[in-house]
């Protein structure tokens, strides 16, 4: 029986690679995007041409839209094997000058967009006792960055989503993974795809001129990095290949693809584990 997939957030990027490299691997995929009759028709019809593919409008900031997807899903195709949680928005700015309507927009997108997901696909995946559900996060998973805080403390959060929904979902086995990338060219960080940049710049220039030399340097370091280790996309789309044809009970809860971190991730998920594991001990003692 054919594997169903469901993506969010197919129209580029890790989303619109990941549904061509799955549809070529002879999955069915479930490729979802907002627009798919207006600004992001023609995407849709190209994704649509590849074997497999079926293309349907969600907005996973509404709960009416993400609910009607996977119910028509649901109806078409009776099951939904893997939902991998692609869409995502980023975003650059001192926290001061965010306004809270932005930080909220990070939340509705990277973060309610999960819960609504999950909530909508687990009821199936209950039933049918079996369902994988992939999260992409971030790199910088389990520490912060200037500039980045809202944007990393929605992913934040769907880490510990993830990792609570890992051990009540066990039962039921639903397998949990955050598939954490690093730095990669996609339009999110090339600048075709419009963030949600801080705009109070009246609270940034009082900051100045020592934050524009931070974000700078840090931006140098973040994007000639990516350059020097010639970050490939494509590495994301054939990991979540990866996972998805791991045998049941060997996926790991973090899944690190990050060629500039050269193993520092590992490092730190490895270690974040075992103090998790030494609380626990301790509150079970």
């Amino acid at each position: 029986m054919t594997t169903t997939i469901f993506i969010t957030g197919t129209s580029t990027g890790f989303g619109k690679l990941t549904t061509i490299t799955l549809s070529k691997a002879g999955y069915m995929i479930i490729a979802g995007m907002r627009g798919i009759e207006g600004k992001n028709k023609a995407v849709a019809e190209e994704l649509s041409a590849y074997p497999n593919v079926e293309v349907v409008e969600i907005d996973v900031t509404s709960d009416a839209s993400v609910n009607n997807a996977i119910e028509k899903t649901l109806a078409k195709h009776g099951k939904i094997d893997v939902l991998i949680n692609n869409a995502g928005l980023a975003g650059y700015g001192l926290v001061e000058a965010f306004t809270i309507d932005q930080v909220r927009n990070f939340f509705e997108v990277n973060f309610f967009g999960i819960i609504r997901t999950y909530q909508a696909v687990l009821p199936a995946m209950r039933k049918a006792k079996k369902g994988l559900v992939i999260n992409i996060t971030s790199g910088a998973s389990g520490h912060s960055l200037p500039f980045m805080g809202p944007y990393l403390a929605s992913k934040f959060g769907v880490e510990a989503i993830t990792e609570s929904l890992q051990e009540e979902l066990k039962q039921f086995n639903i397998e949990n993974v955050t598939l954490q990338p690093g730095v990669y060219p996609t339009e999110m960080n090339t600048g075709v795809k419009l963030g949600n940049n801080a705009d109070r710049n009246e609270i940034s220039n009082a900051y100045e001129p020592i934050a524009s030399e931070m974000f700078n340097a840090i931006g140098k370091g973040l994007f000639g990095k990516m350059e020097e280790f010639n970050m490939d996309p494509q590495t994301i789309a054939d990991g979540i290949l990866k996972l998805i044809t791991m045998q049941k009970g060997t996926r790991p809860l973090r899944f690190p693809l990050d060629a500039i971190a050269e193993g520092t991730d590992v490092d730190f998920i490895n270690s974040r584990a075992e103090h998790k594991a030494r609380w626990l001990a301790k509150y079970n003692a």
